[in-house]
């Protein structure tokens, strides 16, 4: 992290939902990924177990582990500088009790250098809740559609869609709230009870597939870049196409492989003459000793040699240093 930069902090985060700033949030999984939401001045990175379906291919976000969250986690928070970093605690890791959860927490929090947690559940997870935060662990909480009891719920279905299940949201909602959790993420519920919700809560709420009255939304990466296809739920905007440009680009460079215009003598290294003649003269005394038949500098179908390579080229690349590779 650079001198005098601050992480946006749980009490940051507060102030902008108090002064009815909204608050960005969008997933990450990597170094680069989390660089670039950075950069781009988003306040809160998830680290989401939604990486075992968006990164590592599986069906649901059950199979991920504890370790699968650590070591996206610490990629995500070096690549960051700024942003609060939420890891997600996967399937498993806190449903056994607190002291499984807090274990796991606090192993999260230690080897990713994460900002908080996030879990999913309402009132039955409230009590690990009040436990990890009377431990020091922020947590964000998550109600409405969860993901990782996708099988007790029959699928990826919208959740409160009638009076008795709103008010069942509501009350979970309220219940992290009280346990401490600093946030609660609304997935996949109505717009007017995700605004109930938000109106009657003091902390920040994030929405995913919640309508626009919450404190803040949060998209996962590769939905908003457009970078599968396949993946085209509702509630995502694609911001760009970044599927269609990704593929067209790697087309372009096995194409330029194959044509053999890539690379040219400017991506190349070079050495001067003398350098040059030096190493021929040490490679084929080294195929004498060791008997071998004689280096050849002969070209490939339609290919340069190394010499003929060297013919022409700028004298600023010709006499490039060995160590001079960026």
């Amino acid at each position: 992290m650079s001198a005098g930069m601050k992480r946006v902090s749980v009490s940051d985060l507060q102030r902008m939902r108090d002064k009815n700033q909204r608050i960005t949030m969008i997933t990450a999984y990597d170094y680069p990924s989390a660089k670039l939401a950075d950069e781009a001045g988003v306040p809160v990175i998830l680290v989401g177990d939604s990486l075992g379906m968006v990164v590592l291919g599986y069906e649901s976000t059950v199979p991920v582990t504890v370790e699968d969250m650590i070591h996206h986690g610490s990629a995500v928070v070096r690549g960051s500088e700024r942003a609060h970093v939420v890891v997600d605690m996967p399937f498993g890791s806190y449903q056994a009790g607190w002291k499984d959860a807090l274990r796991n927490a606090a192993r999260i929090m230690q080897e990713t250098g994460c900002s908080s947690v996030k879990l999913e559940g309402g009132q039955r997870s409230a009590g690990i809740v009040k436990r990890l935060v009377e431990a020091g662990i922020p947590v964000m909480g998550h109600v409405g559609l969860t993901p990782q009891s996708v099988n007790a719920m029959g699928g990826y279905k919208i959740q409160g869609r009638t009076p008795r299940d709103a008010v069942r949201i509501l009350n979970d909602a309220k219940a992290l709230e009280e346990a401490g959790a600093y946030s609660i993420v609304l997935e996949v519920v109505p717009a007017i009870v995700a605004w109930r919700i938000t109106e009657r809560l003091s902390v920040p709420t994030i929405g995913i597939g919640a309508g626009p009255y919450c404190s803040g939304q949060v998209q996962v990466f590769h939905d908003m870049l457009g970078l599968d296809p396949d993946m085209d739920p509702r509630h995502a905007r694609r911001f760009i196409e970044g599927g269609e440009l990704v593929r067209n680009a790697i087309t372009e460079y096995r194409e330029a492989v194959e044509d053999g215009s890539f690379p040219t003598p400017a991506e190349s290294f070079f050495l001067d003459a003398a350098r040059r003649q030096h190493i021929e003269a040490t490679l084929a005394r080294h195929a004498r000793e060791a008997a071998l038949p004689p280096v050849r500098a002969e070209a490939s179908d339609g290919g340069q040699t190394p010499d003929s390579a060297h013919e022409g080229v700028d004298a600023e690349v010709a006499m490039l240093e060995e160590d001079e590779v960026v």
